[in-house]
């Protein structure tokens, strides 16, 4: 097991993401936050409350999208694909949204996360926030717009985020 971001490092990371998306959307007047369910809403949550604690006053909505029913290998193989919720009670008509999600590996998640969001409307634009980025383990040509840390990981290797609410430390580590 090696450490890539302790929870010090996790937290201050979350800061600079929110830095990153203020300085691109200001007031977020036409901007709309996503986090993709389930291991993605523990960032997007953070990102929300953070972003609430720099901007007070400013509404942003939140909603966050559960893609099981839209994944590529939803009918294939054994494992049974148990859905979490979706919580939009938004529009996303013409509006700018904000994916979130932990890790980025091989953009499938992401292919699945925009045909699910077509359901809420057709956005203006569509950026992607992701905690970890594994550059080298792409399938689909998606990359992200904000990205915490980038690694490299050889594909038997696992990236694991660790939510204090879920696991009980924040942490990043790569299992080997």
């Amino acid at each position: 097991m090696k450490t890539i971001l302790n929870g010090t490092q996790l937290a201050i990371t979350i800061d600079r993401l929110c830095h990153q998306l203020i300085e691109t959307h200001l007031q977020f007047e036409h901007t709309v936050l996503i986090g993709l369910q389930p291991r993605g809403i523990y960032l997007s949550d953070r990102i929300h409350h953070t972003l609430q604690k720099l901007l007070p006053g400013t509404p942003i909505p939140y909603g966050k999208l559960d893609i099981t029913f839209y994944r590529d290998d939803f009918n294939k193989g054994t494992a049974l694909h148990v859905p979490s919720e979706t919580d939009i009670d938004f529009s996303i008509e013409n509006k700018r949204v904000v994916l979130i999600d932990d890790v980025l590996y091989t953009g499938r998640t992401i292919r699945s996360a925009l045909d699910a969001m077509l359901d809420f409307g057709r956005p203006a634009t569509v950026e992607l926030l992701v905690l970890i980025d594994r550059r080298f383990t792409r399938q689909l040509p998606i990359q992200p717009d904000y990205t915490g840390r980038t690694i490299d990981a050889i594909i038997s290797e696992k990236v694991r985020v660790l939510w204090q609410e879920r696991d009980g430390k924040d942490e990043v580590i790569i299992l080997e």
